[in-house]
This record gives structure tokens, C-alpha cells and sequence, in this order.
């Protein structure tokens, strides 16, 4: 396994010295609009931690007030020990930061990229050459280095991104949406990149709207909403606070579906939390959710009542299921 050398050190029992970020009743705001409104939240070194919220839930502008572009209205915060705001570029420079979009310089070659981008942080060449092989490799471009960037796949582009983003040996990883417009094979591949800069001691702090991703990469992350956090903890510990072991998915038709809700509920509170761990029914136009501990039962108790849905499908409850309870299915624009 290729490995990535980094500033970061290893993880210990968190305190002041193990924070790589620290941030205290931060608030952003914009002339009337509240984009931040007073978020609490600390990453310990070597942590992978996610950012979760809908579309103007105030993700990014976190993100540009850790990487030292964008000054908070009010509040503490602490990057890598240091005050982002008086200590800007000494913050930058322990940050590796990957942007939303990729802003690779097309008309470079994918070495060319890696070399140039290391000048601006003012390492020397020689440095540089070397370390452009070793990113390479874990990027798995190295058959790739004197290819133009124009060239390129999309999920290559995305590794080219990460691999230019580590060039400094940053201590902190900022990573917005990292896998926004990869397919799944693409995806799967950046992720175990990420896995490997984690196990090398590297701090992660992303933003996704995959929350699959949050699942499989996030050891802690904070569910945002209008400026917010409505939650914190692991994946499995939000799943195990605001949802149920597991889910069943039942259809009877669209012009049935909000009818048969209040009646199943009935029928579920009649089973009882003992046999069912039945806890609530969401009423979707196409379908209806059943939150319980043993969904096979509660779908057991359905079919008993005499109801026969269309089709059913038992399945694990997950983090989307917290996200969306949490922050509504309503699109806000």
C-alpha cells in the first residue's frame, strides 16, 4: 500500500493539544441573513468529520471560515491551534483544500499541475519533483502524468485535485462535496484514497449530500439546518437516536397511500412496541414508511389486519432516513 507522509500525529486522548479544529458560538452573517447562527463543534486530530445539510443550511460558509478565507461576525474559532482570522495565511498553509468544482489548470500536464500548485506555498523544486511522483502514485495517475488535464475522466480529475491538495503535507483535509457528478466505480475509488490519508493521520472534515458516503467515511459528523446543528455524534449513534433499527417500505397506490397511514397506524399501535418496536408511519405520495425495530413483524401484523400492500421492502434504517427527519423533505430554495 502506497503511503502519504504528513504533518498530522497520531491520535490521542482528546484535549486542547488533539483539536484540530475548535469552533465556539460561531455566527456569519450578511448584512440582515444569518448564514451561521452560533454552531459549536470540535475535530479531533486525525478524526474524519462531515458536515450534513441541505442547500443553504450554511455548510460551505463554515468550510470558508476554517480555510481562512471569509471572517465569522462573532464567535471563536481555533485551526490547527491558531485564530483563522489573525493568522490566515499560517492557517492556509496547513490546509489541503479541495473545492467543489475541480480548478485544475486544463492546458498543464497532470505532473505540471502538482509541481505548480506546490510553488505557490513556495517549495522548492526539487522537493517537488519528488513528491509529485509519490501523489501520483496514490492517486493512481502515474500513467497519466504527461497527459494534459483536458484530457482526463472526471474521477481522474477528482484524484488529480486530491493528490494536488497534499503537496504541502497538510495537517487538515477540507473537502466540499468531494464526489459530486463520479459514478459509483469512480466514487468507490476516491473513497479508499480517503481512507488511506485517514489511516496516515490526516484530519478530514467533508461536506456531502451522499449520505452513503457520510456512513462509510465519517467517524462524527453534525447534522446542519438554517445556520444550525440539529444533531451530532457517529453515523450508527444519529441512526440508533432518531430512527429505528430498520424501515419497511410499503406501496398501495398513490390515491390510497395517505388513507392506509392513519389506518396502519392504528393497526401498529394495536401490535405493540413489545413485538413490533413500531414507532411511527411517514406518509409519502408514493409510498408509506414504517419505522420499527422488527419490520418483518410489523409487516406480519399488516397482513394480518387483512391489508396487502402492492409491494413491500424491509431494509436497515440509515442516515438518510435521519437527515431527512431531521431537516423535512421540503425543498427550500
Amino acid at each position: 500500500m502506497t503511503s502519504i507522509t504528513t504533518s498530522a500525529g497520531a491520535v490521542s486522548a482528546p484535549g486542547a493539544r488533539d483539536l484540530a479544529i475548535e469552533a465556539v458560538e460561531v455566527t456569519k452573517r450578511y448584512g440582515d441573513f444569518t448564514a451561521v447562527d452560533g454552531i459549536s463543534f470540535a475535530v479531533t486530530r486525525g478524526e474524519a468529520f462531515g458536515l450534513l445539510g441541505p442547500n443553504g443550511a450554511g455548510k460551505s460558509t463554515t468550510m470558508r471560515m476554517i480555510a481562512a478565507v471569509s471572517a465569522r461576525t462573532s464567535g471563536q474559532m481555533r485551526v490547527a491551534g491558531l485564530d483563522p482570522e489573525t493568522e490566515g495565511p499560517r492557517v492556509r498553509a496547513r490546509l489541503g483544500v479541495i473545492p467543489q468544482q475541480d480548478n485544475l489548470d486544463e492546458e498543464l500536464t497532470v505532473r505540471e499541475n502538482i509541481i505548480m500548485y506546490g510553488r505557490y506555498f513556495g517549495l522548492p523544486r526539487r522537493f517537488l519533483l519528488a513528491k509529485a511522483d509519490e501523489l501520483l502514485e496514490f492517486a493512481q495517475l502515474t500513467h497519466k502524468a504527461s497527459a494534459r488535464v483536458e484530457d482526463l475522466s472526471g474521477g481522474m480529475k477528482r484524484r488529480l485535485t486530491i493528490a494536488r491538495a497534499l503537496v504541502n503535507e497538510p495537517e487538515i483535509l477540507l473537502l466540499d462535496e468531494p464526489t459530486t457528478g463520479l459514478d459509483p466505480q469512480a466514487r468507490h475509488v476516491l473513497w479508499d484514497r480517503l481512507f488511506r490519508l485517514k489511516e496516515s493521520g490526516t484530519t478530514l472534515v467533508l461536506t456531502t449530500h451522499h449520505m452513503d458516503e457520510a456512513e462509510q467515511l465519517c467517524d462524527r459528523l453534525v447534522v446542519v439546518d438554517h445556520g444550525t446543528i440539529m444533531a451530532e455524534g457517529s453515523p450508527a449513534g444519529l441512526i440508533r437516536e432518531h430512527s429505528t433499527r430498520e424501515v419497511l417500505e410499503v406501496r398501495f397506490g398513490m390515491d390510497r397511500n395517505a388513507q392506509l397511514g392513519a389506518e396502519l397506524e392504528e393497526v401498529l399501535g394495536r401490535a405493540g412496541d413489545t413485538a413490533t418496536g413500531y414507532s411511527h408511519i411517514e406518509v409519502l405520495p408514493d409510498r408509506l414508511l414504517v419505522y420499527a425495530a422488527h419490520a418483518e413483524a410489523a409487516l406480519g401484523a399488516i397482513h394480518a389486519s387483512g391489508h396487502r400492500p402492492m409491494t413491500s421492502l424491509v431494509r436497515r434504517s440509515s442516515l438518510e432516513d435521519v437527515f431527512l427527519r431531521l431537516t423535512g423533505r421540503t425543498l427550500v430554495d
